[in-house]
C-alpha cells in the first residue's frame, strides 16, 4: 500500500473575520492524482497555499513527505512543484528561456536545467514552440508551459491551482491526456477545480468543499454511488398535477429534488420512472448517469453561494 506524503489534521486558517479553511482532516497517497473539489471561495486555494508553504495555518497540524510546513518550509519546498491559477511568464521570453529562467531559482545550472528543460518541452508537445516568445501563445499552450515549469525542479510532488480555467474544450482535454500521462511516472498530483468533470477525469480521490469545510471524500465512482445514484432523470416544467404526484414516480430507494422549474429523481432505474410519466405534461425530459455535480448539489444545495 502507497504511503501517506501528506496528512492534515484540524487544519485552520482565518483571515480576519472570514475562516478560510474550518478545521479539515485529509490523506493525500503518494503516487496518487488528489482533487480538491469545489466553488470559488470554498477553501481551496488557501489550502492550497498553506501546502506550499506561501501562508502559514492558524491551527492544526499539516505534514508534507513528514516535513511540517510551519518548522521544515525550506525543504517542503524543494520537493514541490507548483503551477499557479494565473499566468506568470516572462512575456519577453521564449518557451525554453522561460524554463531554464526559472531553474535558476532552485540552483540548477544550466547544463542541467537545458536539457531537462528539452525534455519537458518534447514530453508536453511544445518542441514546435520552444523558441517562440510567450505572447504568440495560445492560453491553452500558455498553461501546458506553466505545467512543466512546475516540473523544472523535478518535484515529487506537483500542485496545480486551477489547471485549465479559462481553455477552451479542446485545449482543457489536452491539458487531462498530458497530466494522465506524467501520473504513470509516480508522482504525486494536487489540484484544485470547480470542474466537476476534471475532477471525474483525472482524480484517485478527492475532497468536495463548501463553506471552508470537506463535506465529502472519497474515490469519484464511490462519491456518486454513495450520495447520488447510477442515472438521474431530468423533468423540467412539469405540470401541477405531476409535482403534486412525483413521489409516487419512484421506484424503491429512489430520491427526488424540486427546483422551480425542474424534478430530478436520482434512482437506480430510468425506464421505469420515464414509463410512468406517460399522461403527465411537461416541456422536456433527459435520462443521464450521475456524476459528481448531482453528489456536490445534494450534499451542498442549489443555491448561489454568497
Amino acid at each position: 500500500m502507497p504511503d501517506i506524503i501528506i496528512s492534515a489534521r484540524k487544519l485552520f486558517k482565518r483571515y480576519k473575520d472570514l475562516v478560510a479553511v474550518d478545521h479539515i482532516d485529509f490523506d493525500i497517497m503518494e503516487g496518487e492524482t488528489f482533487g480538491f473539489l469545489g466553488p470559488n471561495g470554498a477553501g481551496k486555494t488557501t489550502t492550497m497555499k498553506m501546502l506550499y508553504c506561501f501562508i502559514l495555518p492558524d491551527g492544526g497540524k499539516l505534514t508534507v513527505d513528514n516535513l511540517d510546513v510551519v518548522k521544515d518550509s525550506r525543504k517542503v519546498k524543494a520537493i514541490l512543484g507548483v503551477v499557479h491559477q494565473e499566468d506568470s511568464l516572462d512575456p519577453d521570453l521564449s518557451v525554453k528561456e522561460n524554463l531554464v529562467t526559472y531553474a535558476r531559482y532552485f540552483d540548477i545550472p544550466k547544463k542541467i536545467s537545458g536539457p531537462r528543460a528539452d525534455s519537458l518541452i518534447e514530453m508536453m508537445s511544445l518542441t514546435e514552440k520552444k523558441d517562440t516568445i510567450i505572447d504568440e501563445l495560445s492560453g491553452g499552450l500558455k498553461r501546458r508551459l506553466m505545467i512543466i515549469r512546475g516540473l523544472i525542479n523535478n518535484p515529487r510532488i506537483l500542485i496545480l491551482d486551477e489547471p485549465t480555467t479559462g481553455l477552451d474544450p479542446q485545449a482543457r482535454h489536452l491539458v487531462w491526456q498530458k497530466l494522465r500521462t506524467l501520473k504513470k511516472s509516480g508522482i504525486t498530483i494536487i489540484l484544485t477545480t470547480h470542474y466537476m468533470e476534471e475532477a471525474a477525469q483525472l482524480c484517485d480521490r478527492l475532497v468536495m468543499m463548501h463553506k471552508s469545510r470537506i463535506i465529502a471524500s472519497g474515490a469519484p465512482d464511490r462519491l456518486i454511488a454513495e450520495y447520488a445514484s447510477r442515472e438521474v432523470v431530468e423533468i423540467r416544467d412539469p405540470d401541477d398535477r405531476l409535482i403534486n404526484d412525483s413521489q409516487r414516480l419512484l421506484n424503491d430507494g429512489d430520491s427526488l429534488e424540486k427546483t422551480d422549474d425542474t424534478i430530478y429523481i436520482f434512482t437506480q432505474n430510468a425506464s421505469s420512472i420515464l414509463g410512468r410519466l406517460r399522461g403527465y405534461h411537461f416541456s422536456g425530459v433527459t435520462e443521464r448517469r450521475a456524476n459528481l455535480e448531482d453528489v456536490f448539489l445534494k450534499l451542498a444545495g442549489r443555491g448561489l453561494i454568497d
